[in-house]
């Protein structure tokens, strides 16, 4: 098999290659592209040394089975119809086709057979929220249907890339120094702060990004699910944390809510609150599952259950979710 990443070089491309690794796909040759800054750059995979190529409108896809693809969404865009022409498979991480009606939104824990109707041979990744609160909630929908969720994120700075989470180590040394730290990548100083804005506002006073947990999640589900979202940016390095209320319609209590968890595919049950134990960003970061704990009745709603979720942004929220949609499509032969 002949995969390539696109935009090898931001954080996501480098965690694609770390599961590359990791997983042991059967993987024949391995190529990565990039932009001029990061083209002729070289990374190491299964101990050879691999060199960006210019990403590039040429036939340089000819013959590459799937494409990763992390590059932003005008990236993606404008590259789609170079990497597909020839049959190349683009799993694409950007917000650029999500919500098209024919490209498949796909969580590989929830619908992984979306991922079988691709007509334009592209396959979209949902948002980094969005991912992790579907597969906890994918286990409570098996008990019985939700009909809305409420949500707050405490999103980490690895979801605005490398430089933001090199802006907050370089904010926090600079104020320990005593220094005036460089504000570039948020609204605002992100160290010792928190900031409930992530992406632009739109008409209705919410976010794009909160937009996107709505959108995405009735899609993914395949529901009439109702959604609504408080995206915050937090100093945390890596992996984003959710505060989730569910009302389902009938009544769902705390014991079937834990045993739905603890049988979820890709999810960890952390619910140990007498010990102290439940999922924090500072424990999740780099592992692959989702973590849930500090499951609840919600005192409000007879039919209502509250949860907290945590999960790692680069890895499950992008590049590992991206890696099992391709995983799941081998195991179904089709590469």
């Amino acid at each position: 098999m002949k995969i390539a990443i696109v935009g090898a070089s931001g954080a996501v491309g480098q965690e694609f290659l770390k599961i590359l690794e990791e997983h042991q796909l059967p993987i024949d040759e391995l190529e990565l592209y990039g932009s001029p800054r990061s083209a002729g750059t070289t990374y190491t995979f299964r101990g050879k040394e691999l060199k960006v190529k210019l990403l590039q409108h040429n036939d340089d896809f000819k013959g590459t089975d799937v494409a990763l693809v992390s590059a932003g969404a005008s990236t993606s865009k404008e590259f789609a119809e170079t990497i597909t022409k020839y049959g190349t498979l683009m799993i694409d991480n950007s917000s650029a086709f999500r919500m098209d009606e024919d490209v498949p939104l796909v969580v590989p824990e929830v619908n992984p057979e979306d991922a079988l109707n691709a007509p334009r041979g592209i396959i979209a990744n949902p948002n980094c929220t969005t991912i992790q609160m579907v597969v906890a909630l994918n286990a409570i929908e098996k008990v019985s249907h939700i009909r809305r969720v409420h949500v707050s994120t405490y999103q980490s700075a690895s979801g605005a890339g490398a430089a933001a989470m090199a802006e907050l180590e370089q904010q926090h040394k600079t104020l320990a120094e005593g220094g005036e730290p460089h504000v570039e990548k948020f609204a605002y100083q992100l160290a010792y702060n928190v900031i409930p804005h992530i992406d632009v506002f739109m008409d209705n006073g919410y976010t794009k990004e909160e937009m996107k947990m709505y959108n995405e999640t009735r899609k993914i589900m395949h529901s009439d699910i109702e959604v609504s979202a408080t995206c915050v940016r937090v100093p945390v390095m890596r992996a984003h944390s959710e505060s989730v209320w569910v009302e389902t319609e009938h009544p769902v209590s705390v014991e079937q809510a834990r045993e739905a968890f603890s049988r979820g595919e890709g999810i960890v049950l952390v619910d140990e609150p007498q010990s102290k134990k439940y999922p924090m960003p500072l424990f999740v970061a780099g592992r692959e599952p989702v973590y849930v704990g500090r499951v609840r009745k919600d005192i409000s709603n007879p039919n209502g259950l509250t949860f907290w979720c945590v999960s790692d942004q680069i890895k499950k929220g992008a590049a590992l979710n991206a890696v099992q949609i391709l995983e799941w499509l081998i195991a179904q032969g089709r590469f």
